[in-house]
This record gives structure tokens, sequence and C-alpha cells, in this order.
């Protein structure tokens, strides 16, 4: 599918949705259900439209609220919600009356000319129906203006349809930038919408401290505060300021409790994450005896690391204890996280207490000193009825027995092969805070990395060396926002979409129905979606997602050779392009001498100059001219590169406004 055609069909969907004489549009549905039948007709939304509820449960008449909330604002209809019989022109709400091999997140939905029918067995997949079903309906129904000169109809479908995966998250972390309770509310609407299900709360780290602990009321009074904005950032990039001009601010135990019923309504299971043994800065610096020095970081002295909990004090655990308690007591959700990673062990191996701890336990290393720490840890958590689950690296030292493991830099397969649940989200794929292009002059700053949109949609959670009989391990994927330079709620959602929606797609799409064509021809309308609805995106560029070609390590050399690409698909009109080669990784880059076009094998435009493509990019967009082109004319793109100080470089072709001409001195 090719760029131009891309943008064709998008434009149309678009305006079939603005004129409803028009056939009936393709359906733009993210995610992409598992099963959808067109029927024939629409269903039309009217004031005499009534929303059913059976049986009258406490949750199906939220649910049913809740989607009476949402047709309101811009359709201007009041649909009352209640219980009945089946009638002419009713949204009927059934729990209880689906497959029961859709399980309790799966639905079936039925939109024909007369009545639409939402069923499910149990909340959470009649909540999910009525999200299709919002979705079926024009885009402008998520405006919260009211709307005219607008059909609001529904084609006629057939819809059953459940996740591939149990675990479909967005985590958010709040310690390096605060984000206010209305902020967090947001994107959990957005996650809603989404069909995304677990919100993972990066809630403490080195900079801050972010939920209330009643014991330690000097957690949030002062760990919850410091002086700047920190990372190099524009103070005013951020207005997490207090009346005292500290930076920062944290959630009271009933803000928490707020935030929980607002997930738990779009059924979205909140998971806390309270760090341990490192990236506990925050508290440290409020309790320094429970670290190796017993100082305050100001007392340290070179070498010493003051974001690590001492392992070798018993009462170490006793602290942690007292504040799981009170964090268990908000959070009902399975998961207790406890992060587990980047921990320097330093600290360890000149601390006394620590060492007399690996001799005590018959422990080897530090390593195992690290195991020791989560295993007790985890005794902790498993008394309060939950289960723990950390970062890759607490498999160090050996995987506590009941702990789950959320892979972003390895150890899936090991854990899962080990009888452990596994949550995918590895930063090749679902690190958020990494870049969405190429070119940083035009992105927001971001930590580095490139993780562009087609890279989340070809994200496969279920690692290839996965044995069948334990991919039951892994429960889900989860796209991460680490936030070091993201320190206004406006950069999250640029951050998070439409990578969230890519992902949603992967969570919770079956594989088979997955396409990355047919997503991006999807995207514009569901685009328009989140416009209305109040949520930022980056804008899509698909000419920056579907590259022309690519070039591997297989085929560098350190001497210039010709590589070609057949351009043909993206190329239909005559003029002046751009040819951009962006170097994607590898510890070298490649030089280039010349570029040239060439129409059935004969040259047509050659752009010779010098340049570079790496780290440190020079020159390499080259400027080539497409005559007018033949019927079945062919179009070769031919470079001349080397590699630069090595033979690992990878990078892609795109497709660039032509250059302008330079002026004459």
């Amino acid at each position: 599918m090719n760029t131009k055609s891309l943008f064709l069909k998008s434009a149309l969907l678009l305006l079939a949705y603005a004129l409803p004489a028009l056939a009936e549009p393709p359906l733009a549905l993210v995610p992409q259900p598992a099963k959808v039948e067109r029927g024939v007709g629409r269903f039309t939304l009217t004031a005499q439209t009534k929303i059913i509820v059976a049986p009258q449960t406490k949750d199906a008449l939220a649910i049913g609220e809740y989607l009476a909330a949402h047709l309101r604002p811009a359709t201007g209809l009041a649909l009352p919600v209640g219980g009945g019989n089946a009638a002419t022109g009713a949204i009927m709400l059934q729990l209880g009356s689906a497959s029961k091999e859709l399980g309790s997140e799966g639905y079936e939905l039925s939109v024909t000319p007369g009545m639409v029918i939402v069923s499910a067995q149990q909340p959470a997949g009649l909540f999910y129906g009525a999200v299709t079903l919002l979705q079926l309906l024009p885009p402008d129904i998520f405006s919260a203006q009211p709307v005219t000169g607008v059909a609001w109809v529904a084609p006629a479908v057939k819809i059953s349809d459940q996740p591939r995966f149990g675990w479909r998250g967005m985590m958010l972390d709040v310690s390096r930038h605060f984000f206010t309770k209305a902020e967090v509310k947001h994107l959990l609407d957005a996650m809603a919408l989404h069909k995304l299900n677990t919100f993972h709360w990066h809630l403490t780290d080195d900079q801050g401290w972010r939920i209330e602990i009643k014991k330690y009321p000097q957690l949030t009074s002062v760990g919850a505060w410091r002086k700047d904005i920190g990372f190099g950032l524009d103070p005013k990039s951020s207005t997490a300021y207090g009346p005292d001009g500290r930076y920062g601010g944290f959630y009271t135990q009933d803000d928490i409790r707020e935030v929980i019923a607002y997930a738990q309504a779009r059924y979205i299971t909140i998971v806390p994450e309270i760090e341990m043994p490192g990236h506990a800065g925050a508290i440290l610096s409020q309790f320094p005896d429970f670290s190796c020095a017993g100082k305050p970081f100001g007392e340290l002295g070179a070498g010493v690391h003051a974001s690590v909990y001492c392992a070798g004090r018993d009462d170490t655990f006793a602290f942690l204890d007292n504040i799981l308690t009170e964090v268990v007591a908000l959070f009902p959700g399975k998961y207790l996280h406890i992060g587990g990673d980047e921990v320097p062990k330093d600290n360890w191996k000149k601390c006394e207490k620590c060492q007399a701890r690996i001799k005590a336990e018959g422990l080897k290393n530090e390593h195992e000193l690290q195991s020791y720490f989560i295993r007790r840890v985890e005794s902790i958590v498993n008394a309060k009825g939950r289960t723990l689950i950390g970062w890759s690296e607490i498999r160090e030292g050996g995987l506590a027995p009941r702990a789950a493991l959320m892979d972003w830099i390895g150890g899936a397969v090991e854990g899962a092969n080990g009888g452990h649940d596994v949550v995918m989200s590895p930063t090749s794929h679902c690190y958020f805070d990494y870049y969405q292009g190429l070119d940083h002059s035009v992105e927001p700053r971001a930590i580095g990395g490139y993780v562009p949109l087609r890279k989340v949609y070809g994200f496969e959670p279920v690692p290839a060396k996965l044995q069948p009989e334990q991919r039951k391990h892994i429960l889900g994927a989860q796209g991460n926002l680490w936030t070091e330079y993201i320190a206004s709620f406006k950069h999250v959602e640029y951050m998070a979409f439409p990578r969230g929606a890519a992902l949603a797609e992967v969570a919770w799409s079956p594989e088979a129905v997955r396409n990355w064509d047919d997503f991006t021809q999807r995207l514009p309308v569901h685009l328009r979606r989140l416009e209305l609805a109040g949520v930022g995106f980056r804008r899509l560029s698909l000419a920056e997602e579907n590259p022309l070609g690519e070039w591997k390590p297989a085929q560098m050399a350190q001497e210039f050779k010709t590589l070609e690409w057949d351009v043909t698909p993206a190329l239909h009109k005559a003029g002046a392009y751009g040819f951009e080669l962006a170097y994607m990784k590898g510890a070298c880059g490649v030089a280039i001498r010349w570029a040239a076009l060439l129409l059935n094998g004969k040259e047509v435009s050659r752009d010779a100059h010098e340049a570079f493509a790496g780290a440190a990019s020079r020159q390499n967009v080259y400027k080539l001219t497409v005559p007018e082109l033949p019927a079945g004319a062919k179009l070769t793109l031919q470079v001349s590169l080397r590699s630069d100080g090595g033979t690992d470089s990878s990078g892609e072709i795109r497709l660039k406004p032509a250059p302008a001409a330079k002026k004459k001195k």
C-alpha cells in the first residue's frame, strides 16, 4: 500500500462519515475486533431511543449510564437508562447472555436497523461492547460540544469479540514529574477508549515520593518536593509548583481512592509501584537510617549511592512492611509492583551489615543478596494477599518463587519456563519515552532510542523461543512512559498516542486480523475521535512510518558499493523529491557519494555529493527528479555507500520534501 493511496482512502473514509448519503464507510474500529460481519442498513439514534438494561444489576446500570453520558454532549439526546423488554429503536445491554467462550472481557454486539444488542457474560465485556458501539457512530460522537448536521447512525454489524491477552497496560511515571489527579483521570479515559485495562502507576523513585503514607507524613511533606524541575528542562515546561515555589506534588489517600474508583468504573485495574531496593532516593533522604551509609545525602562520600536500601538491617523490612500495609489497603488489585531494577551494589559490598547478611544466609554474592531482599519482600506482599511483580532485574540471584516478571531487558523465556507469569514491555517496542521520529529537531525532547508507530504495531508479545505449553504465562503487553524529559501532560499524550492505539491492537486483537496497512487506513478516523475527546497525540506521518527501503549490516562493506531499491509504489507524480538515508542503529554509520534514480533501468536523475548517515548525520538527503511516468514504469533508487568504522550499520530510505536550492553568493 503506497503513501498516496493511503492518504486518499483515509480522506474518503472521513468524508463518508461526514456525508451519510454516501456508501457505508469501512469500519474504523480500534482495536480491531476478533470477528466482524457487515449487515444491511443502519441503526439511527433518536430522541425516542432508550437504553434498556437486563438484568438491572448495579454494574450493568452503571455501564448504561456511562454510555448515555457519552452519547449526550454531541447529540443533545438525554437517553433514559432502565429496565424493560426489548423494543424497536432501543439499545439493549444484556448481562449473562453471551457465549461463555468469550470469557470475562468478551462481548457480542448486534446492530440492525431496528435495535442494538450488546451482550456479555461479565460487566467488563459489556463495557467493551459499549465502547465498540461508540466507535461505530460517527467520530463526532466524542465531541464535548453539541454537533449539528450529522446523522447519528451506526452501520448494521454482528461482532463477536474478546481480547487476546488479559494484561493490556500503560505505565505512567509520576515521580520524575508530578501529574494531577485530573490528568491521570484523563489518561484513564483515553485508555478505556482503547480497551486498555491495566494502569501501572509509578509512584516513587529518586526524584519524588507521590503517595501519602500516614505513618510517615514526611514522605510527602518533604519527599514529594524538590527545589527545581531538574533534568535540564525549562522551569516553565511544567506547572507542578507548590505555593512556596517547590517543585512536585503528591496524592492524598483520598485522591488515590478517587482515582481507583474512577478506573474501576472503566474496568481498569491500577497496579502501584513502590520502588525497592534501588531508586529509593526520595524516601531515604527522609529516612537515611535505612541506607547502608546511615547518613543524609549531603554527608555521603564519593562512590556511595543514596538510593539503595540496606539489605543487612532487619528494621529495613519492618519499615517497608509498614509502608506496604497502607499501600495494599488502598489498592484492591492482585499485583503490587516493587521495581527491583538498576540496583547499584557498591554500597552492599562495603556495608558490614550487608556482608554479614551474605555470610549468615549462605549467599554467594551481592546478586544473591538482591534475590534475598526481593524474596523477603515477597513474603511481606504475599502475607497481605498480593502477588509481587518486578522488572527484569528481580531475576538476579534467583527469582522469588511466586513473583511475576515485567520484562524490559530480557528474562521472559526463562521466567515463563520456570512457571512465572510475565508481562512483556521491552525497550525495543514498548518504551514510549523514546523518540517517534528520526529528525530530533522537530520532535520534543526524549530520552533517546527510536520506537516509531510501525515498530509498536509489529510487536509480538509471545517470545518465539517460548515453548507452546508455557505461552499461557505471557499475561500481555504494556507501554511505558518514563518522564525524565516529559514534564507536561500535553507531552505525555504526544508520546502515548497513537502508539498506545497500536499497542492496544497488539494486546487485544488476534494475530490473524492485524494488518498494518488496514490499521493506518482506520487510524485517521480514530485520531479524529481522540481530537474531539480532547486527547492529544502525535500526527500521523505515513511517509515516515512507511520507509521506501532499508539497509542491513549484511549488505555493508568497507569499500563503496551500489545498493538499489524499487521505489515505484511510492512515486506516481513528476517532480523533485528528497530521499533521506536515515541511520537507525549500529556502532558505525555509512559514507555516501551519490544517489540516482533510474526509469526502466535508465538513469534519469543524479545527485552527487558527499554525505554521512550515522549518529551525527550530515547532508544525508538527496534531491532527485521524477520525470513524467509512462504506464508500467519502474523506478529504481541507487545509492553508492560504504560502511564507516565497522559493518553493523542499519537504516532506512525515507521520502522527504525536496531540499531547497542553495542560494548563490
